[in-house]
């Protein structure tokens, strides 16, 4: 998603600040429903907040053996099927138990009265986390490394048989991207504050130019840089984050949603359009294309199809959250930053609309 340029965003998201009085835990009771369910768990506990998470609150809970995170659902009145932490919870369980790159899970709780709305804990994984696309401080040859893990960690999770693994059930079948239109609709339409002629547009247009269908597998649904935990010293990466979105889909969702930022202003920290990547060491589009189909061997046959609907959904998402700003739950700092996106994505997305024939 997009910012205002100034922002500094390795240091606005990096790191923890203390809890906002809006989303305090019960520490006592939190305690003693962790020494019943976290395996190895002994206190006392020290709790913050990250800066980052624009959707769910999400907490660092640090032990004198260990550290955890928490994520939990924001209290208050939300959307329909937004903020499902026991979702996350049961893909990244599973995915730990075939390798994948996650944070290891411990325990899940459906019972609000621990405190005030569901939540599950995880192990904290020690890394970098980049917010800027562009990687300053690193080399070019750094930088490639960096960017050629990503578009590897992306094709190791979109060849899993959901079935094999046991997430079969996981989503539903085919029509995704229909069913993925309608769903943002919806949650555009249920927060909506003033019109967007661009999103009504966007609206008619993108359930009758549906692109074919691609294969069933694990959609993480917001696959970025910055919801990556690298290992300190290497382009190794250690944790995929923020699985709230995930779904079972067609993975050239994901693919070209990874891609889009190439099509954003290099201005903006998670765009790379305009900037030279060459100098960089940052791999093109072409280039990410070419090492993700030698992978799986699936390619985007769309991409301003597929660049549109993408830039649709982040300006649903950055709807929701202006409409979370209007109802007092928006759990970040720069929501109302993210709230204002709104009409550029949108006014974005309609553009490569018409380069895909609206």
């Amino acid at each position: 998603m997009t910012d205002a340029a100034p922002l500094d965003a390795q240091s606005a998201f990096s790191g923890t600040r203390e809890v906002d009085p809006r989303y305090r835990l019960d520490e006592a009771a939190l305690d003693a429903w962790m020494r019943a369910h976290v395996s190895g768990y002994a206190g006392p506990l020290t709790m913050r907040q990250f800066k980052g998470g624009q959707s769910n609150p999400t907490y660092e809970l640090v032990t004198p053996s260990a550290a955890y995170v928490l994520r939990r659902k924001p209290p208050g009145v939300l959307l329909p099927s937004a903020h499902a932490v026991d979702r996350e919870f049961q893909v990244i369980s599973a995915l730990a138990a075939h390798g994948f790159p996650v944070a290891k899970p411990h325990a899940l709780c459906l019972d609000e009265t621990v405190i005030g709305s569901i939540f599950y804990v995880m192990d904290k994984v020690e890394g970098r986390i980049f917010w800027d696309l562009k990687l300053p401080g690193l080399t070019p040859v750094e930088r490639r490394a960096v960017y050629e893990a990503q578009t590897d960690t992306l094709a190791r999770l979109h060849a899993f048989d959901p079935a094999a693994i046991g997430l079969g059930d996981y989503g539903k079948a085919g029509n995704y991207f229909a069913r993925q239109v309608g769903r943002w609709t919806k949650q555009y339409r249920a927060s909506e504050t003033e019109p967007v002629p661009a999103m009504d547009r966007l609206i008619a247009f993108l359930p009758d130019s549906l692109p074919p269908e691609g294969p069933s597998r694990i959609v993480h649904g917001d696959f970025r840089l910055d919801n990556m935990i690298l290992a300190p010293d290497r382009a190794e990466v250690r944790a995929v984050l923020d699985w709230e979105l995930s779904t079972l889909g067609d993975p050239m969702a994901d693919f070209s949603y990874l891609l889009i930022a190439w099509a954003i202003p290099a201005s903006l920290r998670n765009g790379l359009a305009g900037a030279d990547l060459e100098a960089l060491g940052i791999p093109s589009v072409e280039e990410t294309v070419e090492r993700y189909a030698a992978a799986t061997g699936m390619r985007p046959a769309n991409l301003d199809w597929l660049y549109a609907y993408n830039l649709f959904r982040l300006a649903a998402i950055c709807q929701g959250i202006a409409g979370r700003v209007r109802d007092g739950t928006a759990a970040s700092a720069h929501a109302k930053t993210m709230a204002a996106q709104v009409g550029p994505l949108s006014n974005a997305a309609w553009g490569f609309a018409k380069k895909a024939g609206a």
